[in-house]
């Protein structure tokens, strides 16, 4: 099934899906609806950061599964019948309103009041040249302390049991978002070049926090196919204004990246945007990545 398909399926048809999939989690050791069956509380992420932050704070009290896979691109995710009935049976669905159609359907249809919906509290604030909002906020590490607050305080409110765990997990989350925040300001503080050239707009967070500036190739989607002019656009400003690096990522093929390098006299480098990892990541979890990030930054940005 296409997203497309996805997306325009009725309420009705997806209620069948869900009671279909509620029958194949029952016979993988799902309990009373909203736990598993070890008793704790099931909750439902819909990719990679999401899972993450919930993963630290609510780190031995619950069980988080994420609706995108390894190495899936969360832009086009698609749902299985198993996927809506995970949404259907969890105590909590953790997500980001607007990043991913089918998730949005599945959680209005099958989220009930359970649907954690992450952007309010992320400040959503940048607008892209397209007029579109801008959904990476994990990019920057205070955006993203400002959304496990939420996600401790509704955990806590799920299970009032272990409250005072996850607001202590989540204080500790902080710590270390705060700490990632300090290296980066001062590891790009001096830097000769603030044009940062991407392979899709998902740096915008990230260069407003620590003063550089985002020039993406292509917009939100990075398997998008931009126009020949978009992209000589973008050669012509890395060859007038001195950008020595061009950043591909780890989700998708680097060739457009590698066509504005060749035509720019630019080399390349990869920054990842950690929408989900995979055995290319530069990390195993969200803050090696980061800081692999942040290393390839100070060298192609010349920062000293």
């Amino acid at each position: 099934m296409t997203s497309r398909s996805f997306r325009a399926a009725t309420p009705l048809i997806i209620a069948a899906l869900a009671l279909s999939a509620g029958g194949m989690l029952s016979a993988c050791g799902v309990g009373k609806p909203g736990n598993t069956s070890t008793g704790q509380p099931a909750v439902v992420a819909s990719f990679y950061p999401l899972q993450f932050a919930t993963e630290q704070i609510g780190a031995g009290h619950v069980a988080v599964a994420s609706l995108t896979k390894p190495g899936g691109e969360p832009h086009d995710v698609e749902l299985t019948p198993r996927d809506v009935g995970t949404v259907s049976q969890a105590k909590l669905v953790v997500y980001e309103k607007g990043l991913q159609g089918a998730v949005d359907k599945a959680v209005e249809s099958q989220g009930g009041d359970r649907g954690l919906d992450v952007t309010p509290a992320a400040n959503l604030d940048l607008r892209l040249a397209s007029g579109t909002t801008d959904p990476h906020f994990w990019l920057d590490p205070q955006r993203y302390s400002d959304v496990a607050n939420v996600i401790s305080e509704r955990l806590s409110a799920v299970d009032p049991a272990h409250k005072a765990d996850y607001l202590k997990n989540a204080r500790a989350f902080e710590a270390k978002l705060d700490t990632l925040t300090k290296e980066f300001r001062t590891g790009l503080a001096s830097c000769q070049r603030k044009d940062i050239v991407t392979s899709h707009a998902a740096f915008g967070y990230l260069a407003e926090r620590f003063g550089m500036r985002q020039i993406a190739i292509n917009g939100l989607s990075p398997d998008e196919e931009p126009k020949a002019a978009e992209i000589a656009a973008v050669s012509t400003y890395a060859k007038a204004h001195g950008v020595t690096t061009i950043y591909a990522e780890t989700l998708v093929s680097p060739a457009i990246a590698q066509t504005v390098a060749r035509e720019s006299g630019a080399r390349m480098a990869s920054l990842d945007p950690i929408e989900g990892l995979t055995d290319r990541s530069a990390g195993k979890d969200y803050f090696e990545v980061m800081r692999s990030n942040l290393k390839a930054l100070r060298a192609g940005q010349g920062c000293s």
